[in-house]
């Protein structure tokens, strides 16, 4: 019997003490958790409860600096040529001659084709054949009309005679003019038969050799202009007034080509007279060099151009943001390391940095840490950490793991410092 309630009373002490470690593990969990007592527990000496009292949090800080922004537009844009040519014979003929390969390039004025002028080559001795025979008749009615002017000033024949032959001289050179007109367009057709490039460029595909039988209708080649050439892209609409006026300050345009190192810069030069209603942009378009044929027709390319500059803004790291249901905001630390929360708007973001109004150039801003932070708490700087500023996100603490972005790991690190 004794042994029963010695093992019995053993039971209750062990159970006991169970739940004396039990509730101590509970209560230092809560401590972690809240920075407080659990209710219906007295504070230790020395350490009030409220925010006030609670440790300073473990924030990283980044000055607000003074700078020109320039604003750019980044869109993806398309390779145009300024110039391109469908080049097509004026007449049904025969080609007797091509002089150029495709894909070579050509000075404008060069000769490309040669088609068979045989016939034309006869119709413009025909027709000045006509104008020397006329020309002859109109010499021989100008002597006879001398002629008759001397007999009807000596009254050997009466003027009527005379009229008559001033009539036909007349109409002799009527005849001549012509004649004239005829051989230039025989002139005109021989011309056609020879067909030089309207523009410097690259010729394209030939599909037209030595007999093939041409007509107007029929396209002989494509040439189109590399050098310079062009760059459209779109732009927001709400872009519009500042695109209008780096077009007539010329502004510098980028295009950022795949396998380039650099990119290739141009000017802006045309923005379209209407907005797109449907997807709400205007057209652009820049003129670049390219010698070294970069840029290709109908090529996609990254542009970037820049619409205007915002003189002497203030610039803060993107971390240092918050966006709250009344907001943008952040936290600014004073001289007193007391942080305060301030309202700002974000004038614009570029890369992992934002001009913004609401900061002065030289205030502290917290980048990291943020959501440890309470208006008007206290803060202290982690001198190891760095923020990383890649991706414009939150920066992470790199000293040695003792600080990280999860708040649960703040809260063990503050409890630490009060331990």
């Amino acid at each position: 019997m004794n042994k029963k309630l010695v093992l019995a009373l053993s039971g209750v002490l062990i159970l006991s003490a169970a739940g004396a470690w039990r509730w101590a593990e509970n209560r230092t969990q809560d401590v972690a958790q809240t920075g407080a007592p659990p209710a219906g527990t007295a504070a230790a000496p020395g350490k009030g409860v409220g925010p006030g009292a609670a440790a300073p949090a473990l924030v990283t800080l980044a000055a607000a600096q003074k700078q020109d922004v320039p604003v750019t537009v980044q869109v993806n844009g398309s390779v145009v040529s300024l110039n391109s040519v469908d080049l097509r014979p004026q007449v049904t003929n025969t080609v007797r001659e091509v002089h150029v390969k495709e894909g070579q390039f050509v000075k404008q004025g060069q000769l490309l084709f040669t088609l068979d002028d045989r016939p034309d080559q006869a119709n413009l001795a025909k027709a000045r054949a006509q104008q020397q025979k006329d020309e002859a008749t109109l010499a021989d009615l100008q002597r006879q009309y001398r002629r008759s002017q001397e007999l009807v000033a000596q009254n050997f024949i009466a003027k009527a005679a005379a009229d008559a032959t001033l009539s036909q001289l007349e109409a002799q050179r009527a005849a001549v003019a012509a004649d004239k007109a005829a051989v230039q367009s025989a002139q005109v057709a021989l011309g056609y038969a020879t067909l030089r490039a309207p523009i410097a460029g690259r010729i394209g595909a030939v599909n037209i050799y030595p007999g093939t039988l041409v007509q107007p209708s029929l396209s002989l080649v494509t040439i189109t202009q590399l050098d310079p050439i062009a760059v459209s892209f779109p732009v927001p609409e709400d872009k519009l007034q500042d695109l209008l006026a780096a077009a007539r300050s010329h502004a510098p345009v980028e295009a950022l080509v795949s396998g380039r190192k650099t990119p290739m810069k141009g000017t802006l030069n045309f923005v379209d007279n209407t907005v797109d209603p449907l997807i709400g942009t205007v057209r652009a378009k820049a003129v670049f060099d390219n010698a070294d044929q970069g840029l290709w027709p109908g090529q996609f390319v990254e542009t970037r151009v820049t619409v205007r500059t915002l003189e002497g803004a203030t610039v803060i790291p993107a971390a240092a943001i918050m966006m709250l249901a009344e907001g943008s905001s952040v936290y600014v630390v004073d001289a007193e390391r007391t942080a305060t929360r301030r309202k700002v708007q974000a004038l614009y973001n570029f890369g992992t940095q934002v001009a913004v109004r609401g900061v002065e150039p030289g205030e502290q801003v917290v980048i990291e840490g943020k959501q440890n932070v309470r208006p008007g708490g206290k803060v202290r700087l982690d001198s190891a950490g760095q923020p990383q500023r890649s991706n414009g996100n939150a920066p992470q603490a790199t000293s040695g793991g003792a600080a990280s972005a999860t708040p649960g790991d703040a809260r063990v690190v503050a409890q630490r410092e009060r331990t």
